[in-house]
């Protein structure tokens, strides 16, 4: 069986970090954040990673958290300290380089949550984009309370936070959810251009981030 996440580092330093569940549409389960706590880490201190692009394999990026294992940690403690011990969504704030999302299909819960965490989002123009976890009784439990607002309107933050309800890419971009939104057939050309991009211009490694 192909690892949940894979990590692939090319001659130009680029990072790819891949969601690789395609049969559950890339749900984030706990293997899947220790693969890319682990990952995260390795780039961090990979002296000629100069960037990182992160992309779901399948018909989404990701379609949120794996649901299934809400409730199967044999200790809540323990749970919540592993949580803050390793804490990805911190990790990737931290982190010195330029960090890209390739987004396509859905991008719900944490597979929204993650891509607000980078520095350019990329999006298909048929991506649905949502913060369902109040349907579910719980709140965005991946920064989302704190990074949508800081990155689209207050007012489109609240709706999206208190509805559940998604949006397509023309809000989206409207927004400013995602810098940029492309035909499918195009998604991995604008992707490839933007990280061409931040290689070249004011994203270089070195500036301050969050």
């Amino acid at each position: 069986m192909a690892d949940p996440v894979l990590l692939a580092i090319d001659e130009r330093g680029v990072a790819t970090i891949t969601l690789n569940r395609p049969e559950r549409l890339n749900a984030i389960n706990m293997a899947m954040r220790d693969l890319l706590w682990e990952y995260l880490q390795a780039c961090r201190d990979h002296p000629d990673v100069r960037a990182i692009c992160f992309r779901g394999e399948g018909r989404a990026f990701s379609a949120g958290a794996d649901i299934s294992e809400f409730g199967t940690a044999p200790s809540l403690w323990e749970s919540r300290r592993a949580r803050h011990q390793r804490d990805l969504w911190g990790l990737m704030l931290s982190l010195p380089v330029p960090l890209v999302a390739r987004m396509h299909g859905f991008c719900f819960g944490a597979g929204l949550e993650l891509p607000l965490c980078c520095d350019v989002r990329v999006a298909a123009e048929d991506t649905r984009f949502a913060l369902p976890e109040v349907t579910l009784g719980y709140i965005p439990s991946a920064g989302g309370t704190q990074t949508l607002p800081r990155t689209i309107p207050p007012g489109a933050a609240a709706d999206l936070i208190l509805t559940g309800e998604p949006v397509g890419a023309e809000e989206a971009l409207r927004w400013g959810l995602v810098d940029l939104a492309v035909p499918a057939e195009r998604l991995d050309e604008a992707v490839e251009a933007a990280v061409e991009e931040v290689l070249a211009g004011p994203f270089a490694p070195g500036r301050p981030r969050l």
